[in-house]
């Protein structure tokens, strides 16, 4: 047992590795920094639901303030939410959220970990929520990173106390975590996990409280906070050279996608968490009172405190590798250490710390970023020593590899020393990918059989370099991971994961083709070559019913990066149908069923995600009117790829281009999804948008957020119109028609309730509370137990034409290719002018 709890102890530690983020080089005060956090041995654990959930100020402050060891456990990766920065939705957003969050706690200096359920959407209660995700299972992924963890406190984001009152993920998140503080002592449940790890008890249980839970400053501040621990987390930092608020603003920006993007905060700010179990601090301001943080509280950790202390006592900032025999001794010591948790932890730290105050510099890098199963590649490897200290490179070895080179060599100050080390990469290296979409899950649940890997971030890397090196005739092991590192003229120098990729893989440009009629498509096949020289044949699986020219293509790519586009041609059943087709390689006696997405921004490292490749076919009959559709892209959607899949000429406007008569040409406009939200210079164009409609134009506004364009959205719409945070999440629920005779119900599709099976996620949100008597609400909806929702679809006859706005979640229908939602869109582009309000039936 003490064997596994010491590569879990590791494990866990690195967690938080961002693999091939540009090295840090820390200064002389931040290498203090670490040394008075090694010297602190407590350990914290903030739990919430979603990424952006954390408290970035309290993770710093306990982080940075405090000295303690601090994680964030998410319980999902954010696949449900949207994206303002690009097109990644779904699994790839989850991907891209999940490198968000390790570049905020970069920052912050937390700690990374997640379970394995999947935000499916927005829930109203807890009962939805945990039904949907598998609350046993959830409940046990948080109970196994509490036991490997091992925090001393836990923080809540949410109250447990309350739901029904905010999102079910929040709430649900909260629940799990006070279950999961009793269940982690006990050796009866989760009773499989203790075969890896062994039970926990944490000291402290406490809710992240502050006014907003209470309705008001003033309500708060009448509260009973007896319970309560006030924390002035404005600390400032002189080693860091930054306030904590400061810290923490930086590392919320690194959300990117969701447009967490802050201006830096100085000044003293309180800072409130309210015990829930455990027992209540003496001191008011500090969380750890009462709990041993020392290097005491390990059996044998004395010796090795009493030397570390004194370092950090009197660090010499000029010189600080001055202390490398005390660190070095302590570090022999700490390996006496029985306890296999503190010892790995407390080690690794130590390494690192030796490492920096050396200046030593290790970096392996490959010669491309990227190779395949049974291939070669060359792994050049730096080493350099940057101080007077005396140290000897002993080997260098290649782990899932038998490769080991013996330099034996006396790394002299500031002399580089470069190797070149040519591996062969075993034929049963697994492609690098996000483990957790390696399998299909469900609707609420990531499907990982590999308890192991439950709780990371990301997928280990396949292999690491470990450097065998005396410090002072001390053996000391430092591994790094392999990397692809090199320069862009314009971009400089780039830290890049090297992966390992098929040799091929397949992708289609739309993941959904409607046929609007019986007519045979073209469906083309990318393959893209991973390796050079590859020679195969390509098979486009499909369902009974659906028609193919050939079963099968040839291919030869000869040159790795290159791509051969193959065509089929796919016709149709005579009746609606929905299916799927997917691509098999076949490739030296292997079938590759995979595409590859690359995920690149400069704010992460770039990520290989492969997925199945497969795209929905969808044969319904659908009717329109119209054929120029203009286009204002808001926060970012695919309704416009859509509406091309079914014969419409979309086009795409620049918000300052508008002007009088600009959008008289098009036969319909559409407003994207949060377009008044983000688009600024919408306010301003408002009026023309208004002479389009009165002037016979049909003009389309989907959902934006509610209070984000002035309070009252005064002038969204021709006429009076009250945004609010309604919506429904059951994609199930049942949807009434209330203007059955209206045209846009029937003209040009007949829509009835059957067109609303099949919707994803969710049927819509921030639906308009209140409208003027202008408008017709066309259809009804609601969660269970709660009162009809009528402003999902509203129109109002204004001049000529029509103003409609949705707040349908058509940009998660199209894309998923939702019959219903095509006929129901179609509808809104084609709808007749003229009309006037109708009464409902």
């Amino acid at each position: 047992m003490r064997y596994l709890l010491a590569i879990f102890a590791g494990t866990f530690l690195s967690l938080n590795i961002t693999y091939a983020q540009k090295p840090v080089q820390p200064s002389t005060s931040e290498i203090y920094h670490s040394l008075e956090k090694l010297n602190f041995l407590g350990t914290a654990l903030y739990i919430a639901a979603h990424p952006d959930d954390e408290n970035t100020r309290l993770i710093s402050y306990l982080s940075n303030h405090t000295k303690a060891r601090t994680g964030y456990l998410s319980l999902t990766r954010g696949d449900g939410g949207q994206n303002l920065i690009g097109p990644e939705l779904r699994e790839l957003l989850g991907v891209l959220r999940t490198q968000e969050l390790l570049a905020a706690r970069r920052v912050d200096g937390g700690e990374q970990f997640f379970s394995r359920a999947n935000d499916f959407g927005y829930s109203k209660h807890p009962d939805e929520t945990l039904e949907i995700w598998d609350k046993e299972a959830v409940l046990g992924d948080v109970v196994w990173t509490i036991r490997n963890f091992r925090p001393d406190v836990i923080i809540n984001r949410f109250d447990h106390r309350s739901p029904g009152t905010t999102h079910g993920h929040h709430t649900s998140s909260a629940m799990l975590s006070f279950e999961a503080f009793d269940l982690v002592n006990d050796k009866s449940a989760y009773s499989e996990q203790l075969k890896l790890t062994e039970t926990w008890q944490p000291k402290r249980l406490f809710f992240n409280t502050s006014w907003w839970f209470y309705g008001s400053q003033e309500k708060f501040d009448k509260a009973d906070k007896s319970k309560m621990v006030n924390l002035d987390i404005g600390t400032y930092y002189p080693v860091l050279g930054k306030s904590n608020n400061e810290i923490a603003a930086l590392a919320s920006s690194q959300h990117l996608c969701q447009g967490f993007g802050r201006l830096s905060q100085r000044g003293s700010e309180n800072e409130y968490v309210e015990l829930l179990k455990g027992t209540m601090p003496n001191n008011s301001n500090d969380i750890f009172e009462g709990i041993d943080t020392s290097w005491s509280r390990v059996t044998g950790g004395k010796a090795v405190g009493e030397i570390l202390y004194a370092v950090e006592k009197n660090f010499d900032f000029t010189n600080p590798s001055k202390h490398l025999p005390q660190l070095l001794e302590a570090y022999e010591l700490l390996q006496k250490v029985e306890d296999d948790y503190w010892r790995e932890l407390k080690s690794q730290e130590l390494k690192n710390i030796i490492l920096n105050i050396s200046g030593l510099y290790l970096e392996a890098s490959a010669e491309t970023s990227f190779t395949n199963p049974g291939g070669k590649i060359k792994i050049n490897v730096e080493a350099v020593n940057r101080s007077s200290s005396d140290i000897t490179l002993n080997t260098i070895s290649i782990s899932s590899t038998n490769k080991t080179i013996q330099p034996s060599i006396a790394l002299k100050n500031n002399e580089k020393q470069n190797f070149e080390i040519d591996i062969d990469v075993p034929s049963t290296t697994n492609y690098t990918s996000p483990y957790w979409l390696n399998e299909k899950g469900s609707l609420g649940m990531y499907k990982v059989d590999d308890q192991s890997l439950i709780g990371k971030p990301e997928t280990p890397r396949a292999f690491l370099v470990k450097f065998e090196l005396e410090f002072n005739g001390k053996s000391i092991t430092i591994e790094k991971p392999v990397i692809h590192h090199y320069a862009k003229p314009d971009k400089g120098e780039i830290f890049q994961p090297f992966e390992i990729l098929p040799e091929a893989t397949a992708s289609f440009s739309d993941k959904v083709l409607i046929f609007a009629d019986g007519e045979p498509k073209k469906v083309p096949v990318t393959i893209k070559a991973h390796a050079d020289n590859i020679k195969g044949e390509l098979l486009l699986n499909h369902s009974k019913g659906w028609g193919i020219d050939a079963e099968s293509k040839s291919f030869e790519i000869a040159k790795k990066g290159d791509q051969q586009t193959l065509v089929f041609t796919l016709t149709p059943p005579a009746t609606e149908d929905e299916s799927y087709i997917s691509p098999i390689i076949k490739l030296n006696g292997k079938e590759v069923t995979k595409e590859l997405a690359i995920i690149a921004y400069d704010h992460i490292p770039t990520q290989s995600v492969l997925l199945p490749s497969e795209a929905k076919v969808v044969r319904l009959n659908i009717k329109k009117s119209g054929e120029h559709i203009g286009y204002i892209v808001g926060a970012g959607d695919e309704v416009p790829e859509s509406l091309r899949q079914i014969g419409y000429i979309v086009h795409t406007i620049d918000p300052n281009t508008i002007a009088k008569g600009t959008l008289d040409k098009y036969d319909a406009v559409v407003v994207g999804i949060r377009a008044y939200n983000v688009l600024d210079q919408l306010k301003f164009k408002q009026r023309y948008l208004f002479d389009y409609v009165e002037n016979g134009g049909n003009l389309v506004v989907q959902y934006n957020t509610a209070g984000r364009w002035g309070d009252q959205f005064e002038n969204l719409a021709p006429y009076p119109i009250t945004l609010s945070r309604d919506r429904v999440t059951d994609e199930n629920s049942a949807v009434e028609i209330l203007a059955k005779k209206h045209a846009l119900i029937n003209y040009p599709n007949k829509i009835n309730k059957d067109d609303f099976n099949g919707w994803v996620q969710e049927r819509g949100l921030y639906f308009p509370s209140k409208w003027s008597k202008e408008f017709t609400p066309i259809l009804s909806m609601s969660d269970k137990g709660e009162s009809a929702k009528k402003g999902s679809l509203l129109i109002a006859p204004y001049g000529k034409g029509n103003y409609i706005y949705t707040g349908l979640s058509f940009f998660r229908e199209l894309p998923a290719g939702v019959p219903g939602a095509y006929k129901l869109f179609a509808n809104m582009l084609s709808v007749e002018k003229n009309i006037q309000p109708t009464k409902l039936n």
